[in-house]
């Protein structure tokens, strides 16, 4: 992926993880001790500033009790020829 898909797929996916955050109520602390990262970690995925391994993305998901694929949730258009490189 190009480096502005790149980015503009890290916004969209921080902005999924900062609704979920915000629904169940919990700070950037509290959400990072219930998945054993530091908080400034959080805050920087949830701006699109910071990549996140899976392992991540499945201790996030259950400590916000939502499936990993909802992190996904959202529209982004590959440009065709990311998908072949």
């Amino acid at each position: 992926m190009e480096k502005e898909q790149n980015s503009k797929f890290l916004i969209l996916f921080g902005k999924q993880l900062h609704k979920f955050r915000t629904d169940k109520k919990l700070s950037y602390r509290k959400l990072a001790q219930m998945c054993n990262v530091d908080h400034s970690q959080i805050s920087k995925t949830e701006k699109g500033q910071k990549s996140i391994q899976l392992k991540t993305i499945f201790d996030l998901a259950t400590a916000l009790n939502v499936h990993p694929k909802d992190f996904f949730d959202f529209d982004f258009e590959l440009k065709n020829e990311d998908v072949h490189k």
